[in-house]
């Protein structure tokens, strides 16, 4: 069987890990093959020409071949574009990869996803504090929905019945979309659940995504972290942990 050969292929890099004193092993996230494990070899000498690149939230076009788990890179070059993001941004850029990299199985393309990810990396780079949180969260939403963790928004998950637009609603892990009790600490009214599912639709855009986040933005963020949290299999996410120790300082 032929070896495979893929060139300019869009990726990031997710993460890279020491393989020898001159190597990396890349964790990175291609638009049509989706998360691939790559080794660059020699990247970490002084003269190598994947040194200065091989950076998390650039986007890149690679060149990989190889039939192995782990295939080798042979071409690497930065598309230009933003700069690094900086403090919180740069931090919420290392918490997508934590997700990608904890609830993507590896060579499962998610052409849809990639794009989502690069315009979220777009947006977390330009600073606007105002729509960070409102990126994050249209991310996850897209994420959740893409590897099928997401129930449908429009509908009561136990009973398939249609949401009432001013009966509040929440989203847990365990029973999906239900009707809200007493307790429990935040929901959402019916017609933001739907309107939320019609801005995840095959046509909707990434931006709709992100206009749809604007109400109940804090009442969302706690929704999905616990749903995250559940399907990651984590109480909190390093990157969150990380965030928070930085704040106590």
């Amino acid at each position: 069987m032929a070896t495979q050969r893929i060139s300019n292929e869009p990726a990031y890099v997710l993460h890279r890990y020491d393989w020898s004193e001159s190597s990396l092993i890349l964790d990175v996230f291609t638009r049509q093959y989706g998360r691939v494990a790559l080794v660059a070899r020699g990247a970490k000498k002084p003269s190598s020409s994947f040194r200065p690149i091989l950076l998390p939230m650039q986007l890149l076009h690679v060149a990989f071949g190889g039939d192995a788990e782990i295939r080798s890179l042979k071409g690497a070059e930065w598309q230009g574009g933003h700069v690094m993001p900086t403090g919180d941004a740069l931090l919420s850029g290392y918490y997508l990869n934590e997700l990608l990299m904890r609830l993507l199985a590896r060579d499962d393309p998610h052409p849809v996803l990639f794009d989502a990810y690069a315009a979220t990396v777009q947006l977390l780079a330009s600073q606007n504090s105002d729509t960070l949180q409102l990126a994050l969260r249209a991310f996850e939403l897209r994420l959740l929905r893409d590897i099928g963790l997401l129930p449908m928004l429009d509908t009561e998950t136990a009973t398939l019945r249609t949401l009432h637009a001013d009966t509040h609603y929440v989203l847990v892990a365990e029973a999906g979309l239900r009707q809200a009790h007493d307790d429990d600490r935040v929901s959402l009214p019916g017609a933001h659940w739907q309107e939320l599912q019609q801005a995840l639709g095959d046509k909707a855009l990434f931006s709709d995504t992100v206009r749809a986040c604007i109400p109940g933005l804090n009442e969302l963020k706690i929704q999905l972290r616990a749903l995250l949290h559940y399907h990651c299999g984590v109480k909190v996410l390093k990157t969150r942990q990380m965030m928070m120790d930085l704040q106590a300082l």
